[in-house]
């Protein structure tokens, strides 16, 4: 993240190769390079984008060499630049890398040439992919981390001119998950209803933000373990309401409950909470809300749970009794014995 620090008038570089897995990542910090290089009535003459699998990277070299019509900067963008991977079957067009490689050794003055590209790595042993990365200013767009999220967020209500408060960040990350593109809608959509100056606290997020079905039944699981039973029963009403099946609604929680499961056996077995994200393949801050879950959960009392789940879902199957209702016996039922 403190790549974003580099991103400004002054210390524009000639080069960029941005590459990653986070999408939304990736189109914010070409939209800020390109906001920083050029006024908004420059865009029009002077941002040329090229894609690689429709047009040979040397026609994006050959517009990054010609003089803009006014103003001092240009900028070239040039998506999925396959050929620094070691991707194949995407050889549709051919590329003088030997050109582009010159115009690296030699970028033009007065423009600004963005690669980008969603690959998750990138093939060093390439000549041209190893000169590039050592000219260029690099960024990779992995999923952030729970610390490069709150910073992220920080950000993001500090351009719109707002403050938010520690525990209403943990909130919208409770609540809208970790999808960046999500939470930009969300904390833009807070930003509007606070107001200029103004201040999102953790009110206003429990307020305003919309929920995923998925967050939806974390929050479920959360009032089952504390025992609410009444507002347990309202959640779950709220998903029916937004035209969730409770056959779907079932399955996420037996998704929720399974994450607790392995959270709990790998925890046990000493490993971290990065680690365990890592093995099985989720966002860490979801480990970490995992963990709290389970920690009020014996492994016997979880594997309990996974079998009533197992049940109720042999009866959706098997029997004409009502879907609604098989789903709330099994929430009166966890409510009113230990789980």
């Amino acid at each position: 993240m403190d790549f974003w620090g580099k991103i400004k008038p002054q210390t524009l570089a000639p080069l960029y190769l941005l590459y990653g897995t986070e999408t939304f990542l990736l189109n914010e910090i070409v939209e800020r390079i390109v906001r920083t290089a050029l006024k908004e009535e420059e865009r029009d003459f002077h941002l040329a984008v090229y894609d690689c699998e429709e047009t040979p990277v040397e026609v994006a070299v050959e517009e990054a060499e010609t003089l803009p019509f006014f103003g001092e900067k240009k900028v070239v963008v040039v998506k999925n630049p396959y050929f620094l991977t070691a991707e194949k079957g995407k050889e549709k067009v051919e590329h003088d890398v030997k050109k582009l490689e010159e115009y690296i050794a030699s970028p033009s003055p007065f423009s600004i040439v963005i690669f980008t590209g969603l690959y998750e790595k990138l093939d060093e042993r390439k000549k041209i992919t190893k000169r590039l990365m050592q000219e260029a200013e690099v960024f990779v767009a992995s999923p952030l981390n729970e610390k490069e999220l709150h910073r992220w967020i920080h950000e993001r209500v500090n351009e719109n001119g707002v403050t938010m408060t520690d525990e209403a960040k943990e909130a919208l990350l409770k609540l809208a998950g970790t999808n960046l593109m999500m939470l930009a809608n969300e904390l833009d959509k807070l930003s509007l209803f606070v107001g200029q100056a103004g201040t999102i606290t953790e009110a206003t997020v429990e307020m305003l933000v919309s929920r995923t079905p998925e967050q939806n039944v974390f929050v479920l699981v959360e009032k089952v373990i504390r025992r609410k039973i009444e507002e347990a029963l309202q959640v779950f009403y709220d998903l029916l309401e937004n035209q969730e099946e409770p056959v779907k609604i079932l399955s996420l929680l037996a998704s929720q409950f399974r994450l607790l499961y392995q959270v709990k056996g790998l925890a046990a077995k000493g490993y971290g909470q990065q680690q365990i994200a890592s093995i099985l393949k989720v966002h860490p801050f979801r480990v970490k809300l995992a963990l709290g879950q389970a920690a009020l959960f014996s492994e016997q009392e979880l594997m309990k749970v996974m079998h009533d789940l197992a049940e109720t879902d042999y009866q959706m199957k098997s029997s004409a009794i009502d879907k609604q209702l098989l789903l709330e016996l099994l929430l009166v039922k966890w409510s009113k014995e230990p789980a």
